[in-house]
């Protein structure tokens, strides 16, 4: 029998465990699995199958290579060694309409029952790496299948590709329709403060991280606005670092030196690929893309603003700047 994770759009079926939510896996029965034969006569909506999601440590020398990987069902470590050398397992993941539709026995869901569906961002803070990418895979998979039941040039209900193959197949033009990914470049820029020659980093406020609300009756302090790194999707027939450049110009107006690559992360919120890079401060004053943004500034590493959350690649940007500089996030 197979395993499988649960999930409610972006949201995982998990369980509460000492160190905090960890995500449940339910054996398929029988009946939850195709045949070849079946999967060529419709489209199964709600079951997808995941690719084992390897941990940092196959490509990054500096975490322990010798650490062995922990078993899925059992480990809720949380140190910066686990989160490193935690390997996911190939397994699959549903929806919960397909568990409900094929009888599935699910855990009861409910105040004070240990089980909840926790939404995606939620979980990234705290799961290894490995694991949070394995859901991030999920999660885009389980979208793509519902956004692929048509064939998109002739409108013909599509169907599974042969075993093996990711590909949804309209059988009247033979199209093939493949996941896609949405490349998009997030930068962190750095320069010396030109007063103290502290180490600064460029932070932005952008629209959809809300507005500061102040407290009903002024009883408390409103709470502090969110600011991240300047990001944005590439665009067609330009180079990664093209797309740096052009949009660090259009959002903030400045000009850049050395950028250079640093890490990726997989990020479904639709289907996104981020792609990290530092960059220097070059030349221009800060204007804004108004439209895009409120607010952009040059902030010391040692009196940041409130940023994005712990296993977001902004976060694991601006803390590696800062931990050059001795300074913990």
């Amino acid at each position: 029998m197979t395993s499988a994770f649960v999930f409610s759009d972006d949201t995982i079926l998990c369980r509460q465990r000492p160190n905090g939510w960890w995500p449940v896996q339910l054996e398929l029965p029988p009946s939850a699995t195709h045949s070849d034969e079946e999967t060529q006569l419709a489209y199964q909506v709600g079951h997808v199958t995941l690719l084992e999601s390897l941990a940092p440590r196959h490509w990054s020398p500096d975490v322990n290579p010798t650490s062995a990987s922990v078993d899925i069902l059992e480990s809720t470590d949380s140190s910066i060694n686990t989160l490193h050398t935690f390997t996911a397992q190939a397994a699959s993941a549903i929806t919960y309409d397909y568990a409900i539709a094929h009888h599935m026995v699910l855990p009861i869901i409910a105040e004070g029952s240990g089980n909840a569906f926790v939404p995606y961002r939620q979980l990234i803070t705290q799961l290894p790496v490995a694991l949070s990418d394995q859901l991030s895979q999920a999660i885009q998979l389980l979208r793509w299948q519902t956004d692929t039941q048509f064939c998109s040039r002739c409108a013909a209900p599509t169907i599974h590709a042969k075993r093996d193959e990711r590909a949804m197949v309209c059988p009247v033009c033979r199209l093939r329709q493949y996941p896609r990914v949405q490349p998009c470049v997030i930068t962190a820029i750095t320069r010396p403060n030109p007063q103290t020659g502290e180490m600064q980093i460029l932070l932005a406020h952008h629209h959809r991280y809300g507005q500061q609300k102040t407290a009903p009756h002024l009883l408390q302090s409103p709470q502090p606005l969110l600011y991240g790194l300047i990001a944005g999707f590439v665009e067609v027939g330009e180079s990664l670092e093209h797309a740096v450049v052009r949009e660090v110009a259009e959002e903030v107006n400045i000009s850049l030196s050395d950028i250079r690559y640093v890490s990726s992360q997989p990020w479904p919120f639709p289907s996104n690929l981020m792609l990290g890079f530092r960059a220097s401060y070059a030349a221009g004053e800060i204007v804004i893309q108004e439209d895009e943004l409120s607010h952009a500034d040059f902030f010391d590493l040692s009196n940041l603003p409130k940023i994005p959350s712990k296993g977001s690649i902004a976060y694991e940007l601006i803390a590696q700047i800062a931990n050059e500089q001795g300074i913990l996030l």
